[in-house]
């Protein structure tokens, strides 16, 4: 039967909109670009971002192979990339050390000529008005790798194995540390070692030290994530030995992810953070919507970028389609903030 004898029929309503049985129509405000940016649930911003630097001693900069576009900086270059950020409207950055020299408690942390230290008193200097986060935690300071000091040598603690990391004495440390950032001028503060007590020890140093007003940004639910390779090699904090379970939470877990989150709360966390982040989006809607008055940050870590810089260099998607994606879902899920390598590219392609 051809089209002009089924229109003609009597008995077939098929185009005849009149007795359509179809009520609902969400499509209507899918039907232009316009309509549909007027009805977006969901807005990324520039001001979402959180942009990650990776500064280390000497000059110059290099690309890390296993994160293309993502570099070790010279304080120098730290700065001009700091510049870069603020020029495309992100406003903070997060800073990892690569230190000159590592030792069993990694010394350069805390020390005022500090890689780190260096680089928050230079960007501050020339760009005052950028927020500066800083990273507190010993991996990349350590010649073991692992976050904490360990039980061997003059640390040994008898009835736990050798190597294992001590938590107590960590968070001495780890106070060291966040009031030598704070020191520097420092805006932020974001404990990741996942050591307990580690947000209680910090406030405690810095309130003492009078910084009571620097805010901490807790990693309180920080996976042991095999998403974290390339990292590694960015940061050049591999572990020497073993892994990072531990302290770092089993991927499997959530009802824990509310413990963390609620233990750092209690002990004078501002903000939160969840790490990963794509692969952990319900676990992002779930301490968000257990902890609504707190800021959200989520980390979209070094291998989910570098699977997305991978699949676009192999011309198998569209890097800007995927990451704005990506980086959507992210801040759909709960993240009010996200740390991101991507946040260069995704604020010039949000502009």
């Amino acid at each position: 039967m051809t089209l002009p004898e089924l229109k003609n029929r009597q008995s077939i309503s098929l185009f005849d909109n009149r007795t359509s049985n179809v009520v609902h129509r969400p499509r209507r405000l899918r039907a232009t670009p316009a309509i549909r940016a007027m009805v977006r649930e969901t807005e990324l911003n520039t001001r979402d971002f959180i942009y990650p630097l990776f500064v280390r001693h000497g000059s110059g900069r290099s690309e890390i192979r296993s994160m293309p576009g993502v570099y070790q900086l010279s304080v120098a270059e730290s700065i001009r990339e700091a510049e870069a950020a603020a020029k495309s409207g992100v406003n903070a950055v997060i800073l990892f050390g690569i230190p000159k020299e590592k030792d069993p408690i990694g010394l350069e942390n805390f020390a005022e000529d500090g890689i780190v230290q260096q680089s928050i008193r230079a960007i501050k200097k020339e760009i005052p008005e950028m927020v500066v986060v800083t990273d507190v935690c010993l991996c990349e300071y350590t010649d073991h790798g692992h976050c904490g000091i360990l039980n061997t040598g003059e640390h040994f603690h008898a009835g736990l194995p050798e190597g294992y990391v001590l938590n107590d004495p960590t968070l001495d440390v780890l106070a060291k540390v966040a009031i030598s950032h704070a020191e520097c001028g420092a805006d932020i503060v974001a404990p990741s070692g996942m050591m307990d007590g580690m947000v209680a020890a910090i406030r405690d140093g810095l309130d003492f030290a009078g910084y009571e007003n620097l805010p901490i940004l807790s990693y309180a639910v920080k996976y042991a994530s095999s998403f974290y390779g390339p990292f590694r090699d960015a940061a050049e904090g591999a572990p020497k030995f073993g892994d990072r379970k531990s302290h770092q939470m089993d991927p499997a877990n959530v009802r824990e992810a509310l413990r963390e989150a609620a233990i750092d709360v209690a002990e004078g966390a501002d903000m939160l953070m969840v790490k990963p982040a794509l692969a952990y989006l319900d676990v992002i809607r779930v301490v968000k919507d257990a902890f609504p008055e707190m800021p959200m940050a989520a980390y979209n870590v070094s291998g989910e970028y570098s699977m997305i810089k991978a699949a676009a260099a192999n011309g198998w998607v569209d890097e800007q389609k995927v990451t704005l994606e990506t980086l959507t879902a992210i801040k759909r899920a709960g993240a009010d903030l996200i740390i991101t390598y991507h946040a260069l590219d995704a604020a010039r392609w949000l502009k």
